[in-house]
Order: structure tokens, then C-alpha cells, then sequence
């Protein structure tokens, strides 16, 4: 019989697994890069936005009802920004990424090093000259 695991180790198993520990390093980079595009909207883009716009951008904001609801529609506006700069720095993560994958594999594909005999149809070298198989001569 097997001995069940108790939910202490099940929980220490499940935790030092690979891709647990690779994903808890994920979000934890992306929290420290989300504050630098948050700089980046917060702290340059929005004063020079401010300065197109005479005014700073994220305190935009509408009153209804004699001020007791304030829509905040700059503040809005930064995060779609935020959003924006961060979904292009991923896509241009993601596209350097697949680049060197694609790199790799054109390397391997590069020149073919098998071909079919024409004669008895079995695989021979890319440059065989003469079939090691029936013996034909391999006209290119």
C-alpha cells in the first residue's frame, strides 16, 4: 500500500516545484518593472503631456452633482498609458525572444543532409553520387 503524503509535504512539494518557484520570480520582476513604468508615466511623460495640454494630466477630473462625485478621467488616461507601455515592452520581449528561437532553428534547417534515391526510394546522403543501397548513379 501507498503511504499517503501528508498536506505539509504535498503543500512543500507543490512549492519547490520548478515552474512555481520560475513563476514566483515572474510576478516579482514584473511588480518591480511595473514601478518603473509607472516612474516613467508619472514622473516624465505626464509633465511633458502637461505641458502640450497646460495642465497636469492625471489631476484632470469632472465634478458632478455641486462636487460630491469627482471623475478622475486623467488619472484614467495615465493608466491606459501605463497599460500601453507595458503591453510594448512585453510584445518586444516576447518578438526578441522568438527571434532567437527562430535564429536556432534556421541554423539547424540550413542545408538538407539527406535525399531519396529515385530509383529505390531509400534515404542516402545529400551528396552521394552513387546510391550505397541498389548501386544507381544519382544524376542531380
Amino acid at each position: 500500500m501507498e503511504k499517503k503524503k501528508g498536506i505539509v509535504a504535498e503543500f512543500k512539494e507543490f512549492a519547490l516545484r520548478g515552474s512555481v518557484v520560475d513563476l514566483a520570480v515572474g510576478v516579482i520582476i514584473g511588480a518591480a518593472f511595473q514601478a518603473i513604468v509607472n516612474s516613467l508615466v508619472e514622473d516624465i511623460l505626464s509633465p511633458i503631456l502637461g505641458l502640450v495640454l497646460q495642465g497636469n494630466m492625471s489631476s484632470l477630473s469632472l465634478d458632478l452633482f455641486d462636487g460630491r462625485v469627482t471623475i478622475r478621467y486623467g488619472s484614467f488616461f495615465m493608466a491606459i498609458i501605463n497599460f500601453l507601455i507595458m503591453a510594448f515592452v512585453i510584445f518586444m520581449i516576447v518578438k526578441g525572444i522568438n527571434a532567437l528561437r527562430n535564429r536556432g532553428k534556421k541554423n539547424e534547417q540550413g542545408e538538407p543532409t539527406e535525399k531519396t534515391c529515385p530509383f529505390c526510394q531509400s534515404q542516402i546522403s545529400y551528396k552521394a553520387t552513387r546510391c550505397p543501397n541498389c548501386t544507381s548513379e544519382i544524376k542531380d
